[in-house]
């Protein structure tokens, strides 16, 4: 499918490393132009000395004939935000996707996390991710409302710890659930504008993974935790042709990419009286409804 991003321009925050940095490459690789953000922060967010990698990435996809520019604006920065894709458009005449990628972690378990350690990861996963989306969004709304077609494309970035939970990380899981639920909110209304929104959540070893002691094998073999396996999914939803699915949460394992389901209703326990709920049957009556009522009294 090299040239099915031909004439598409993308944005892709957090892609100086990891995942973004694999979804630049893959995006160029099928002819979008890629605007590449990253701060170039650590893993946890703390500035670096070193050069930001967004322009190393930028040099890999020109090298490779591709066409990329860097930028480092901060997600969280909402005027600087509007002001970017105020750019992009200004520059290349339109802005047809926008990946949102970056984030960062500060785990600690709940009794000793500050309140700045919480702030900061939920305002560049969630409160970033929303940012980009809402300015890109209000791009195309305008365009679509001047009559111009817009075929837009938002993809956003869960993971298994915003889906299920994970110790240690009670500012990260809530900012990544929160992101899976702003992602089918946007696909609701942007659905009008011809704009559609999907999450990914990838299984990968990047700098995060690699801080629990798992990386990926530089051995030539192909390994399932390459941070590359997602990025040909999230170049495809990034395409016109990926425009009739909206609103899905996508789970990239390895070689295989899965639709998430939301939230199930299972077996309930209606009150004895057919009204109200009372107190005093709850102790059996949830019991019932979630399989642990003592032998004999489960029916």
């Amino acid at each position: 499918m090299v040239g099915a991003l031909d004439g598409r321009v993308v944005l892709v925050t957090g892609g100086g490393r990891g995942l973004g940095r694999a979804h630049c490459l893959e995006l160029a690789a099928h002819g979008a132009t890629v605007i590449v953000n990253d701060l170039g922060v650590s893993l946890h967010g703390d500035a670096e000395d070193e050069p930001s990698p967004a322009g190393a990435v930028v040099a890999e996809i020109e090298a490779a004939g591709g066409r990329a520019i860097p930028d480092g604006t901060s997600v969280t920065d909402f005027d600087g935000m509007a002001e970017l894709v105020s750019n992009v458009v200004e520059r290349f005449g339109a802005l047809h996707a926008v990946v949102n990628n970056a984030g960062f972690l500060r785990d600690r378990m709940i009794t000793s996390m500050s309140e700045a350690e919480f702030d900061a990861v939920v305002a560049v996963h969630l409160k970033g991710t929303w940012t980009v989306t809402r300015h890109a969004c209000g791009y195309w709304r305008e365009q679509a409302k001047a009559g111009s077609p817009i075929s837009g494309r938002v993809v956003t970035t869960t993971s298994g710890a915003g889906l299920w939970g994970n110790v240690g990380q009670s500012n990260y899981g809530p900012a990544k659930a929160g992101i899976a639920n702003l992602t089918q909110i946007v696909a609701l209304e942007m659905q009008r504008y011809g704009v559609t929104a999907n999450c990914i959540s990838p299984i990968a070893a990047t700098r995060m993974l690699a801080s629990i002691g798992r990386t990926v094998e530089d051995s030539g073999a192909w390994d399932p935790l390459d941070p590359a396996n997602a990025s040909p999914v999230v170049a495809w939803l990034c395409t016109e042709e990926s425009g009739w699915l909206s609103g899905s949460i996508l789970r990239v394992d390895g070689n295989t990419v899965s639709p998430l389901g939301g939230y199930t209703v299972g077996n309930g326990y209606r009150s004895s009286t057919g009204e109200a709920l009372a107190f005093d049957e709850l102790s059996l009556g949830l019991r019932k409804a979630f399989g642990a009522a003592p032998r004999g009294l489960g029916g």
